[in-house]
Order: structure tokens, then sequence, then C-alpha cells
């Protein structure tokens, strides 16, 4: 083998050399490109802003694709899984879903009872009480006699809301209590039995029904003194 083929062989050398370090240098940039992308998923992404407490439905999610490594662990990737549940937070437009925005609807313990009363939407709701919130159930009653005191009393104390229905139209001609009220809201109450009847009383015989909201973690005690207030009380 004379030097100009030894030349020619240590050149064709050289280039499969070459061609096999881009070979490599190709595979990998696919392979880095993999291990950035990967497989991809489906995730969801809220439409729009979700109050607390409100039941979820698959409708106010919009499903996306995205790879798995960018996924939190707790991403929902089962849309079912909203199914019996309810919003722990405020929930943002465009934030994808995960596991710890949600809990399971709250449900009777032992020795409760569920009842649902219709509640005046502007004074006694007012968007604000949702499934889960507790509240206290406020009545106003006139005096049993003439000349004696409207009253107002606390009928119920941290009453527990298992569900807000929907807003309704009332018929004026049902309420023989002289409401002006035009809209009421359903809710729902889990109670213990005599919690319970105390509702259905008040519902039946009050002027007015109203809850007021109590803030997590608040002190929501009450003194048996203080459950009863008529207006000589200011004086």
């Amino acid at each position: 083998m004379n030097s100009r083929q030894r030349r020619g062989v240590i050149l064709l050398l050289l280039s499969v050399l070459c061609a096999f370090g881009a070979f490599a240098g190709v595979l990998s940039v696919i392979s880095d490109v993999n291990s950035k992308v990967g497989p991809e998923v489906s995730a969801y992404e809220l439409k729009s802003d979700v109050a607390p407490f409100t039941n979820l439905t698959p409708d106010k999610f919009e499903k996306v694709s995205m790879p798995k490594r960018w996924l939190s662990s707790n991403a929902v990737t089962d849309i079912s899984e909203v199914n019996g549940k309810i919003s722990l937070t405020t929930l943002k437009e465009g934030s994808l879903l995960q596991s710890d925005m949600m809990q399971s609807r709250p449900a009777l313990q032992p020795g409760e009872q569920e009842i649902a009363i219709m509640i005046d939407a502007a004074t006694g709701v007012a968007g604000k009480i949702t499934s889960g919130a507790t509240v206290n159930v406020y009545a106003t009653f006139a005096g049993e006699r003439e000349g004696e005191p409207a009253q107002s009393k606390v009928i119920v104390s941290n009453a527990k809301v298992l569900d807000v229905g929907k807003l309704t139209a009332l018929d004026p001609s049902r309420d023989g209590k002289g409401s002006q009220a035009t809209e009421a809201v359903p809710i729902t109450f889990a109670l213990n039995t005599l919690d319970t009847q105390r509702i259905a009383y008040a519902e039946s015989f009050a002027m007015h029904v109203r809850l007021a909201l109590i803030a997590t973690g608040s002190d929501s005690s009450i003194r048996p003194g203080d459950r009863t207030y008529t207006l000589d009380k200011d004086k």
C-alpha cells in the first residue's frame, strides 16, 4: 500500500468517525428533548373564577394537554375526580386543578338530620354563604300579645350548611307573613333533632329568618342571655 492509499484509508476512517460523532450528537439532542418534554397527559384549567365552597362540576374546566413532567404530583388528570367535591378556596381562572384545591361535600354525621328552608336572597344569603359554611340562624317574631315588643332570637347557633340551591322566584300569594322578598334560596342544613324543630318552627311562624356567616376560627359561642333581643335592651 503506497502513501496515497494510506492517506485515503485514513481520510475514510476519519469520515466514518465524524459520521458516528454526528449521529451520536443527534441522538443526544433527541434524548435531551424527550427528557425535557416527555409524554403528554391531560390536565384541566379553570374557565373562570370559582368562589370558596362551590360545588365543582366538569363544565367549569377546560381540558388541556402538557408534558407529564411539568405537572405537579397532585395535579388532577381525571376530571371525574371533581364529582361530589367543593372548592376549598377561591380558584382563579386559568389555574390548573390540583387535588388539594377541593374536598368532598359536607355529609351528615350520626344523629344529624337534613332540612332545607327558603331564605330571602337579599337579606339572608347575599351570595356569601356556601356549602360547608357555618352560620347562626336568627328569627324575628312579633309580640305574642298586643303591646308586647317584637323579639329577635338566635334560633340555632353554629348550623352547618350542606348545600345552597339555586335562586328561586317567590309567589307572593303563598307568603302570609307580609314579606316583601321576591327571590329566595333553598339552604340545606345538617342539624340534630331539636335544632331541626327550631328551624322548622322559625320558617313557619317567624316574620323573618336570616343567616349570619361565622368566620372560620372565630369564637361563635353565644351566652344564654344574648340569644333573645328586644329594642328596650338598648335603652
